[in-house]
This record gives C-alpha cells, sequence and structure tokens, in this order.
C-alpha cells in the first residue's frame, strides 16, 4: 500500500477515492504543519496540497516520495527543479476552479452595479438610504473578456444570459472557438474603448505585467468596470490611481502581490476587494480533490502523464533541440502578430528529430503561449491546442531534402473571415548554436536568434536600411549583427537585426510608420 499525505483542507473525496481503488493508505491533517506531518510520515509515496510550500527541506523529508500533486492550477509553492532532480513528478489540476471563479466576476459585476455591499450596510445601522443607491442593469451593456482560455470562456457562458454583447480578446485561441461562446474577437483597444465591464484572465509575465496600463486606461468610457480575479501584476495601480476619479472607473478585485493578512496597496483605489475568494467553493474544492486523486490513480496505473508539470526530456533527445523548437515558436508568432488568432501549427522535425515529434511539440506551443509549461507532458500540449480550436498538423518530412537534424513551424492565422495569413521558420543547431535559415521566401539567412532582435518586414527600396540604422543610432542603439535578404518575386524584403539593447516600442513604432513595413517588432531572444 502506498502511503498519500494530504496536509491540507480539502474534500475528503480525494481520500476515499484513493482508499477505494486499494492501493493506497491516507493521511489528511490540516492541523498540524506539513514539517511535522512530514517528519511523522517519511515513508508516503505523494503529497496532495493545496497553497502549502513543498520546498527542498520538506522533500529532503520525505525520501520515499515519488509524486507531488497540486490541488488546483498554480504550482509556484512547489520547487518542481527540486523535485525532478530528486525524480519526483509533479501534478496540478487545471480547470478544476474555473467555474467558481466566472460565478465570482458575475457575483461581483451584480454585486457592484446595484450597491449590495455599501446597501447592506447602510441598513444594518438603521438607514433608508434607497436613492443613494441607484443602480444600473448589466442587460444591453458591452463586456470584454481579456483571455479566453478556460475561465474566460465560462464567464462568457455565465454572462450571455444578460444579454450583453461580448467582445473578447485573446492572442491564441481561434475565432471558430470564441464565436463558440457568442465572443466576437478584437484588439485590446477596442475592448477598453467601448466595453462597459473588462474581465481579466491572462497570466502575468513580461509581456502582461503592468498591461491594463494608462494607455489602455485612456480609452475607457466614464463609468468603465475592470474585473481582476487574474494575476494582481497585470494592472497598473498607479495608472488606475491616476484616471480613477476623472473617469468613474470601477475596480473590482480579488487578486494580490501577496495572498496575506495586511495592508493592500489597492485598497485606496478598489470599489470591491475580497481575499482571493475565486476557488473558495465547496464544488471547486471537490473537484480539485476528486481530479487531484483520479490523477494519481491514471498516473500509476494507467501511465498518464498528461498533467505532469516537471517532466524531463526523453532520452536521447538533446535540450538544445528544445530550445532551438522554443525559440522558433517565439519568433515565428511575433512575426505573425502576438495579437494574431492562431487557426494551425504545422511542424516538420527532420533527420535525428523525427523521432522527438511529439516531444518537441511542447517546446513549441510553450513558445507560442508563455503561460503553457515546458514541463508538461506532449499529450497537455495537443490537449491545449484542441482547447484552443487550433488545427495540429505533423507533417511528414522528405530527408531528401538534406536538411539534416532541423526544425519547420508554420503558423497561420486568420486575417478576417476570408483571408489567412501564414509565417513559415526553420531552424537548426551550427557548431551548438542556435540558427534560423529560413523565414518564409527569406532563405539562407544563417541568423543566430540569440540576445535583443528587431525586424521589419517592408517594399523593398533604396534607403530604408540607412532609416533604421539612423533611427536606432539616434537612441543609442548599437547594431550587431544583420541580415536583410530580397525576394524578386514580391519585392519585400527582410532586415532582421541584433542589437545591443531592447528597443522600446515607441522607436520601433516610429521605424515602421516611415518605412511602411508590414510587420515591425523587437523580441529578447
Amino acid at each position: 500500500m502506498k502511503k498519500v499525505l494530504i496536509p491540507t483542507k480539502l474534500d475528503a473525496v480525494a481520500g476515499e477515492i484513493l482508499e477505494a481503488s486499494g492501493h493506497y493508505t491516507v493521511v489528511q491533517d490540516d492541523a498540524a504543519e506539513l514539517r511535522a506531518l512530514a517528519t511523522a510520515h517519511s515513508d508516503a509515496y505523494a503529497l496532495i496540497v493545496r497553497s502549502e510550500k513543498v520546498t527542498p527541506e520538506i522533500i529532503d523529508l520525505l525520501p520515499n516520495l515519488k509524486v507531488v500533486v497540486r490541488a488546483g492550477a498554480g504550482f509556484n509553492t512547489i520547487d518542481t527543479r527540486y523535485a525532478r532532480s530528486r525524480g519526483i513528478d509533479v501534478m496540478n489540476t487545471p480547470g478544476a476552479n474555473s467555474n467558481a471563479v466566472a460565478e465570482e466576476v458575475v457575483a461581483m459585476i451584480l454585486a457592484d452595479a446595484r450597491h449590495l455591499i455599501p446597501a447592506d450596510a447602510s441598513m444594518r445601522v438603521g438607514k433608508w438610504e434607497k436613492k443613494q443607491f441607484m443602480g444600473r442593469e448589466l442587460a444591453g451593456k458591452t463586456v470584454g473578456i481579456v483571455g479566453l482560455g478556460n475561465i474566460g470562456r465560462l464567464v462568457a457562458k455565465r454572462i450571455s444570459g444578460f444579454d450583453c454583447r461580448l467582445l473578447g480578446f485573446d492572442p491564441v485561441i481561434s475565432s471558430e472557438r470564441a464565436r463558440e461562446v457568442d465572443v466576437t474577437l478584437t484588439d485590446l483597444k477596442t475592448i477598453f474603448s467601448e466595453c462597459d465591464y473588462i474581465s481579466l484572465h491572462i497570466p502575468e509575465n513580461d509581456d502582461t505585467r503592468g498591461l491594463v496600463g494608462s494607455d489602455l486606461l485612456a480609452l475607457t468610457r466614464d463609468g468603465a468596470t475592470i474585473i481582476n480575479c487574474a494575476r494582481a501584476g497585470i494592472v497598473d495601480e498607479e495608472a488606475v490611481r491616476a484616471v480613477k476619479a476623472s473617469r468613474g472607473l470601477r475596480l473590482l478585485n480579488d487578486v494580490y502581490a501577496k495572498d496575506a493578512a495586511g495592508d493592500k496597496s489597492v485598497s485606496d483605489i478598489a470599489d470591491i476587494m475580497l481575499p482571493h475568494l475565486g476557488a473558495s467553493t465547496r464544488e471547486a474544492n471537490y473537484n480539485a480533490a476528486r481530479r487531484a486523486a483520479e490523477e494519481l490513480i491514471d498516473l500509476d496505473y494507467k501511465g498518464v502523464t498528461s498533467f505532469i508539470v516537471n517532466r524531463d526530456i526523453p532520452e536521447g533527445l538533446n535540450e538544445a533541440y528544445c530550445e532551438l523548437a522554443n525559440t522558433l515558436a517565439r519568433l515565428c508568432r511575433n512575426i505573425l502578430g502576438r495579437q494574431s488568432a492562431l487557426k494551425m501549427v504545422e511542424t516538420s522535425f527532420y533527420g535525428d528529430l523525427e523521432p522527438y515529434a511529439n516531444w518537441l511539440t511542447v517546446p513549441i506551443v510553450a513558445g507560442i503561449w508563455e503561460d503553457f509549461e515546458r514541463g508538461m507532458d506532449y499529450q497537455a500540449a495537443f490537449n491545449y491546442l484542441d482547447e484552443m480550436g487550433i488545427e495540429y498538423v505533423p507533417r511528414e518530412v522528405d530527408a531528401s531534402k538534406g536538411y539534416g537534424n532541423s526544425i519547420t513551424l508554420d503558423l497561420t492565422s486568420e486575417v478576417d473571415a476570408d483571408n489567412l495569413r501564414r509565417i513559415s521558420v526553420r531552424g537548426t543547431l551550427t557548431e551548438g548554436n542556435m540558427m534560423v535559415a529560413r523565414i518564409n521566401e527569406f532563405d539562407r539567412l544563417y541568423f543566430e536568434p540569440l540576445g535583443h532582435t528587431v525586424c521589419f518586414l517592408y517594399d523593398d527600396r533604396p534607403g530604408v536600411i540607412g532609416v533604421i540604422g539612423g533611427k536606432l543610432a539616434a537612441s543609442g542603439i548599437n547594431i550587431e549583427d544583420m541580415r536583410n535578404p530580397h525576394d524578386r518575386k514580391t519585392n519585400r524584403s527582410l532586415a532582421i537585426l541584433k542589437v545591443d539593447q531592447r528597443v522600446p516600442a515607441e522607436i520601433i513604432d516610429a521605424i515602421s510608420e516611415e518605412i511602411s513595413s508590414f510587420s515591425a517588432f523587437h523580441i529578447t531572444l
């Protein structure tokens, strides 16, 4: 019998399922400290946790530990790298809390719109302030959903019953999948300028940190409401503070830099503050507990590895090719446009890479969508693409092309109902270094995708490179390497340059406008 330690307040269904299988004994204790429990139960085979910190110290107290299951989606409290070094699989239960968060969004919107919280407080002290609590209806309003993953799509479904117009932004999801929940895909500027309510459901990373800042907030309607049940860092609190009074902006908040008692920096600008209650429902707790138990059984007795988030690459695959696949995906995604709705992903793995095609799909998906964990199993990558409504096509390769050990990646996006856009890149390793061999029709590039890189695609004509170099030089930015191929069939040229520092967006925009480029971006590779 394998001992499973559950040192948290989790629905009893997890223990019931595990013990009913006949393979496990369960110890559940949410009162004692994790360190004390680990010491007392050093023979534990598996841990099921919620927000408990699973540190190297805790792991070392459990020499027989083989699996840690996070009953929830986020696993930042678990040292996944150290766990892997000890041969321990870490799993999570994504989606178990999604409906709870979606319903919380609707609850916060309605509570704010009808002033339920202050009206209740007023009544309890004997007042009758009916005139002060004039509310507004949700019906007929425009609701924007930023991020259309599990939670975002559920918000759309739950709120559609209020006869709202739904707009959505997601740089990955296909338009077909968005239409299934009656959401019209658009850009962020349209959402912030046209929506009465804007609900945020995106990860916090380098691209999204401070995303809701002065530029977007300047577009908002008077009285617009922002709901943040995602991550604290995606909202620039100072930018909200600067425009809140003048625009009547309202902020409903459930997320913070740290989940703990104490003063919160957002308290002076949040109209509703909740203590991160998104997943705090009996049903979500039950779902997470059930999923945690089922995943552990499936891993042990069916070999299902889809929810492992710290999986090693298979034996025989050079990790450098995983880095190449991820880099090519990030580069291709930026050329295509990070706000373009993807429709199809096509891959070709040549030479000795062909047997590892499935595994190499994982870093590709992680390059397209930064919040997808690279430690996930390849089945999770396929499931993610399917969930987003993106077709995946693994192509058969022609060995006679002589590409050696190389990767070709094509991304196709939907420009509009009648037009598609496709970007294709091919890369390989040369003397151990990553090398981009081709971008679309521009072959034999031999460009090393490393460091700060800027790219411009434009109609070929004299003087363009001079403009680019001059603008960069005027900002103190030095060009370290450059490729500038020309395609005679389309009369287009590609300028891809390695520079010595990050190029601010305003400089990229200024260059793009002056040379009338079709695509322009900076990326750190």
